[in-house]
Protein backbone atom coordinates (compact mmCIF):
# COMPACT_ATOMS: atom_id res chain seq x y z
CA UNK A 1 0.00 0.00 0.00
CA UNK A 2 1.14 3.62 -0.56
CA UNK A 3 2.02 5.50 2.04
CA UNK A 4 0.07 8.86 2.10
CA UNK A 5 2.23 12.10 1.44
CA UNK A 6 1.02 15.83 1.61
CA UNK A 7 2.50 17.59 -0.45
CA UNK A 8 2.75 21.94 -1.44
CA UNK A 9 0.80 23.26 -4.58
CA UNK A 10 2.77 26.11 -6.31
CA UNK A 11 -0.38 27.89 -4.95
CA UNK A 12 0.43 27.13 -1.21
CA UNK A 13 -2.06 24.57 -1.15
CA UNK A 14 -1.40 21.10 0.83
CA UNK A 15 -2.85 18.58 -1.16
CA UNK A 16 -2.45 13.93 -1.04
CA UNK A 17 0.09 13.23 -3.60
CA UNK A 18 -1.32 11.14 -5.79
CA UNK A 19 1.58 8.48 -7.46
CA UNK A 20 -0.93 7.32 -9.97
CA UNK A 21 -1.51 11.01 -11.24
CA UNK A 22 2.38 11.26 -11.78
CA UNK A 23 2.42 7.68 -13.49
CA UNK A 24 -0.54 9.15 -15.93
CA UNK A 25 0.98 12.00 -16.38
CA UNK A 26 4.68 10.20 -17.68
CA UNK A 27 2.78 7.92 -19.46
CA UNK A 28 1.03 10.47 -21.42
CA UNK A 29 4.86 11.97 -22.11
CA UNK A 30 5.60 8.75 -24.48
CA UNK A 31 7.37 7.16 -22.00
CA UNK A 32 7.09 3.57 -21.36
CA UNK A 33 5.73 1.40 -18.61
CA UNK A 34 9.13 0.95 -17.16
CA UNK A 35 10.78 3.65 -17.68
CA UNK A 36 7.73 4.96 -15.89
CA UNK A 37 7.88 1.81 -12.75
CA UNK A 38 11.39 3.30 -12.23
CA UNK A 39 10.76 6.57 -11.89
CA UNK A 40 7.78 6.09 -9.70
CA UNK A 41 9.50 3.99 -7.44
CA UNK A 42 12.45 6.39 -7.48
CA UNK A 43 10.11 8.97 -6.48
CA UNK A 44 8.15 7.27 -3.95
CA UNK A 45 11.43 6.78 -1.88
CA UNK A 46 12.43 10.58 -1.89
CA UNK A 47 8.96 12.02 -1.36
CA UNK A 48 8.25 13.31 1.90
CA UNK A 49 6.00 15.59 3.92
CA UNK A 50 5.73 19.24 2.85
CA UNK A 51 7.84 18.52 -0.20
CA UNK A 52 7.19 20.93 -3.06
CA UNK A 53 5.24 20.10 -6.41
CA UNK A 54 7.58 22.01 -7.88
CA UNK A 55 10.53 19.86 -6.70
CA UNK A 56 8.90 16.70 -7.11
CA UNK A 57 8.05 17.47 -11.34
CA UNK A 58 11.92 18.55 -11.39
CA UNK A 59 12.95 15.13 -10.43
CA UNK A 60 10.89 13.49 -12.28
CA UNK A 61 11.50 15.34 -15.19
CA UNK A 62 15.71 14.95 -14.62
CA UNK A 63 14.96 10.97 -14.75
CA UNK A 64 13.04 11.04 -17.78
CA UNK A 65 15.41 13.35 -19.50
CA UNK A 66 18.16 10.56 -18.39
CA UNK A 67 16.04 7.80 -20.53
CA UNK A 68 14.03 9.57 -23.21
CA UNK A 69 15.03 13.41 -23.55
CA UNK A 70 11.53 13.53 -26.54
CA UNK A 71 9.54 12.29 -23.39
CA UNK A 72 11.07 14.54 -20.98
CA UNK A 73 10.24 17.62 -23.88
CA UNK A 74 6.67 16.74 -23.85
CA UNK A 75 6.30 16.00 -19.91
CA UNK A 76 7.69 19.49 -19.60
CA UNK A 77 5.31 21.49 -21.97
CA UNK A 78 3.34 23.11 -18.96
CA UNK A 79 6.45 24.71 -17.73
CA UNK A 80 7.30 25.36 -21.77
CA UNK A 81 4.51 27.50 -22.00
CA UNK A 82 4.95 29.78 -19.13
CA UNK A 83 8.87 30.14 -20.62
CA UNK A 84 7.44 31.86 -23.34
CA UNK A 85 6.86 34.50 -21.13
CA UNK A 86 6.88 37.58 -19.60
CA UNK A 87 5.40 39.29 -22.65
CA UNK A 88 1.94 37.72 -23.95
CA UNK A 89 3.32 37.80 -27.89
CA UNK A 90 4.88 34.47 -28.50
CA UNK A 91 1.83 32.97 -26.90
CA UNK A 92 -0.50 34.56 -29.05
CA UNK A 93 1.93 33.19 -31.75
CA UNK A 94 1.36 29.52 -30.31
CA UNK A 95 -2.47 30.30 -30.42
CA UNK A 96 -2.24 31.22 -33.79
CA UNK A 97 -0.13 28.66 -35.22
CA UNK A 98 -2.44 26.26 -33.64
CA UNK A 99 -5.95 27.43 -35.30
CA UNK A 100 -3.91 27.64 -38.73
CA UNK A 101 -2.86 24.11 -37.91
CA UNK A 102 -6.83 23.38 -38.09
CA UNK A 103 -7.63 25.23 -41.37
CA UNK A 104 -8.08 29.03 -39.99
CA UNK A 105 -6.17 32.10 -41.89
CA UNK A 106 -4.92 33.65 -38.63
CA UNK A 107 -3.64 37.09 -37.90
CA UNK A 108 -2.12 38.29 -34.70
CA UNK A 109 -2.00 41.46 -32.78
CA UNK A 110 -4.58 43.17 -35.50
CA UNK A 111 -6.45 46.79 -34.63
CA UNK A 112 -10.18 47.25 -35.04
CA UNK A 113 -12.53 49.67 -34.98
CA UNK A 114 -15.96 48.82 -32.58
CA UNK A 115 -18.91 50.89 -32.76
CA UNK A 116 -17.56 52.86 -29.63
CA UNK A 117 -13.62 52.53 -29.26
CA UNK A 118 -10.41 51.03 -31.40
CA UNK A 119 -9.52 47.53 -29.89
CA UNK A 120 -6.02 45.23 -30.16
CA UNK A 121 -7.39 41.58 -31.04
CA UNK A 122 -4.19 39.50 -30.44
CA UNK A 123 -5.84 36.59 -32.52
CA UNK A 124 -7.94 36.96 -35.68
CA UNK A 125 -9.34 33.69 -37.57
CA UNK A 126 -11.18 33.66 -40.33
CA UNK A 127 -12.66 30.09 -41.42
CA UNK A 128 -15.58 29.16 -44.23
CA UNK A 129 -16.90 32.93 -44.25
CA UNK A 130 -16.89 33.51 -40.19
CA UNK A 131 -14.36 35.33 -38.21
CA UNK A 132 -13.43 34.91 -34.83
CA UNK A 133 -11.91 37.62 -32.17
CA UNK A 134 -9.48 35.74 -30.10
CA UNK A 135 -7.87 37.13 -27.00
CA UNK A 136 -4.99 35.08 -25.50
CA UNK A 137 -4.60 35.34 -21.71
CA UNK A 138 -1.03 34.75 -20.60
CA UNK A 139 -0.02 34.13 -17.08
CA UNK A 140 3.38 33.51 -16.13
CA UNK A 141 2.87 32.61 -13.00
CA UNK A 142 1.57 28.86 -12.33
CA UNK A 143 -0.74 30.30 -9.63
CA UNK A 144 -2.77 32.87 -11.98
CA UNK A 145 -6.21 32.02 -12.74
CA UNK A 146 -8.85 34.09 -14.88
CA UNK A 147 -12.03 34.50 -13.13
CA UNK A 148 -15.16 35.66 -14.14
CA UNK A 149 -14.15 39.44 -15.01
CA UNK A 150 -11.75 38.76 -17.77
CA UNK A 151 -14.25 37.16 -19.72
CA UNK A 152 -16.73 40.12 -18.68
CA UNK A 153 -13.98 42.30 -20.18
CA UNK A 154 -13.80 40.35 -23.28
CA UNK A 155 -17.21 39.86 -24.13
CA UNK A 156 -17.84 43.96 -23.96
CA UNK A 157 -14.98 44.14 -26.32
CA UNK A 158 -16.06 41.70 -28.54
CA UNK A 159 -19.53 43.07 -28.98
CA UNK A 160 -18.15 46.50 -29.83
CA UNK A 161 -16.31 44.87 -32.39
CA UNK A 162 -18.82 42.79 -34.12
CA UNK A 163 -21.48 45.64 -34.11
CA UNK A 164 -19.20 47.38 -36.28
CA UNK A 165 -17.66 44.81 -38.23
CA UNK A 166 -21.51 43.03 -39.54
CA UNK A 167 -22.62 46.51 -39.93
CA UNK A 168 -19.70 47.08 -42.25
CA UNK A 169 -21.32 46.26 -46.20
CA UNK A 170 -17.43 46.14 -47.21
CA UNK A 171 -16.80 43.26 -45.01
CA UNK A 172 -17.75 40.15 -46.85
CA UNK A 173 -17.56 38.39 -43.72
CA UNK A 174 -19.67 37.45 -40.39
CA UNK A 175 -17.58 38.50 -37.32
CA UNK A 176 -19.71 34.90 -35.49
CA UNK A 177 -17.64 35.03 -32.14
CA UNK A 178 -15.08 35.82 -29.53
CA UNK A 179 -12.90 33.25 -27.67
CA UNK A 180 -10.66 33.50 -24.67
CA UNK A 181 -7.39 31.40 -24.32
CA UNK A 182 -5.31 31.17 -21.15
CA UNK A 183 -2.20 28.92 -20.10
CA UNK A 184 -3.68 28.44 -16.81
CA UNK A 185 -7.23 27.80 -15.70
CA UNK A 186 -10.89 29.53 -15.90
CA UNK A 187 -12.61 29.56 -12.43
CA UNK A 188 -15.80 27.74 -12.41
CA UNK A 189 -17.89 31.15 -12.59
CA UNK A 190 -15.64 32.02 -16.05
CA UNK A 191 -16.76 28.88 -17.27
CA UNK A 192 -20.76 29.00 -16.45
CA UNK A 193 -20.44 32.70 -17.82
CA UNK A 194 -18.93 31.35 -20.78
CA UNK A 195 -20.90 29.02 -21.78
CA UNK A 196 -24.38 31.11 -20.95
CA UNK A 197 -22.79 33.72 -23.62
CA UNK A 198 -21.19 31.75 -26.23
CA UNK A 199 -17.79 32.68 -25.34
CA UNK A 200 -15.44 29.98 -26.28
CA UNK A 201 -13.08 28.74 -23.65
CA UNK A 202 -9.66 27.08 -23.70
CA UNK A 203 -7.25 26.68 -20.58
CA UNK A 204 -4.30 24.39 -19.81
CA UNK A 205 -7.09 21.67 -19.60
CA UNK A 206 -10.46 23.03 -20.69
CA UNK A 207 -12.79 21.47 -22.46
CA UNK A 208 -12.03 18.18 -21.03
CA UNK A 209 -9.81 16.28 -23.24
CA UNK A 210 -9.53 18.51 -25.48
CA UNK A 211 -7.70 22.08 -23.92
CA UNK A 212 -4.65 23.79 -24.93
CA UNK A 213 -2.29 20.93 -23.79
CA UNK A 214 -4.45 18.02 -25.85
CA UNK A 215 -4.43 20.38 -29.29
CA UNK A 216 -0.10 21.09 -28.73
CA UNK A 217 -0.35 17.09 -28.56
CA UNK A 218 -2.12 15.71 -31.40
CA UNK A 219 -0.75 18.28 -33.58
CA UNK A 220 2.78 18.60 -32.27
CA UNK A 221 3.18 21.89 -31.90
CA UNK A 222 6.02 22.59 -29.39
CA UNK A 223 7.24 25.95 -28.69
CA UNK A 224 10.95 25.82 -28.35
CA UNK A 225 11.06 26.35 -24.66
CA UNK A 226 10.16 22.57 -24.39
CA UNK A 227 13.42 21.18 -26.28
CA UNK A 228 15.99 20.06 -23.72
CA UNK A 229 19.26 20.13 -26.38
CA UNK A 230 18.86 23.83 -26.30
CA UNK A 231 19.75 26.17 -23.08
CA UNK A 232 17.53 28.57 -21.35
CA UNK A 233 19.53 31.50 -22.92
CA UNK A 234 19.79 30.12 -26.55
CA UNK A 235 15.64 29.10 -26.19
CA UNK A 236 15.29 33.08 -25.64
CA UNK A 237 17.41 34.54 -28.09
CA UNK A 238 15.21 32.59 -30.89
CA UNK A 239 12.21 33.98 -29.55
CA UNK A 240 13.78 36.83 -30.17
CA UNK A 241 14.25 36.03 -33.74
CA UNK A 242 11.03 35.26 -33.98
CA UNK A 243 11.26 31.74 -33.75
CA UNK A 244 8.40 30.35 -31.05
CA UNK A 245 7.54 26.88 -32.50
CA UNK A 246 9.97 23.72 -32.62
CA UNK A 247 9.29 23.30 -36.06
CA UNK A 248 10.18 26.45 -37.08
CA UNK A 249 13.94 25.62 -36.14
CA UNK A 250 13.66 22.68 -39.48
CA UNK A 251 14.61 25.87 -41.48
CA UNK A 252 16.04 27.68 -38.70
CA UNK A 253 20.28 26.92 -39.33
CA UNK A 254 20.80 30.49 -40.45
CA UNK A 255 19.29 31.59 -36.77
CA UNK A 256 21.15 29.02 -34.37
CA UNK A 257 24.16 29.68 -35.87
CA UNK A 258 23.21 33.59 -35.72
CA UNK A 259 23.21 32.99 -31.92
CA UNK A 260 25.91 31.04 -31.40
CA UNK A 261 24.94 27.06 -32.08
CA UNK A 262 27.65 25.30 -33.21
CA UNK A 263 27.22 22.58 -36.15
CA UNK A 264 27.77 19.86 -33.80
CA UNK A 265 25.04 20.92 -31.10
CA UNK A 266 22.30 22.13 -34.22
CA UNK A 267 22.63 18.67 -35.28
CA UNK A 268 21.29 17.13 -31.87
CA UNK A 269 18.93 20.20 -31.63
CA UNK A 270 17.73 18.85 -35.41
CA UNK A 271 17.23 15.56 -34.47
CA UNK A 272 15.05 16.42 -30.97
CA UNK A 273 12.70 18.97 -33.42
CA UNK A 274 12.51 15.68 -35.65
CA UNK A 275 11.77 13.04 -33.23
CA UNK A 276 8.94 15.65 -31.62
CA UNK A 277 7.60 17.17 -34.43
CA UNK A 278 7.36 13.39 -36.32
CA UNK A 279 8.77 15.37 -39.36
Amino acid sequence: MERQIFIQKSNGETELFKFEKLRQSLLSSGANKDTVDTIVAKIQKEVYDGMSSNSIYKKAFALLKKHNKISASRYSLKRAIFDLGPTGYPFERLVGALLKEKGFQTQVSVILNGECVTHEIDVLAEKEGFVYAIECKFHSDPKGSSNVKVPLYINSRFLDIQKQWNSNPNNKTHLKQGWLVTNTRFTEDAINYGRRIGLTLLSWDYPKNNGLKANIDSLALYPVTALTTLTKKEKHLLMDENIILVKELKHGKKTMQKIGISELRMQRVLNEVEKLCHL
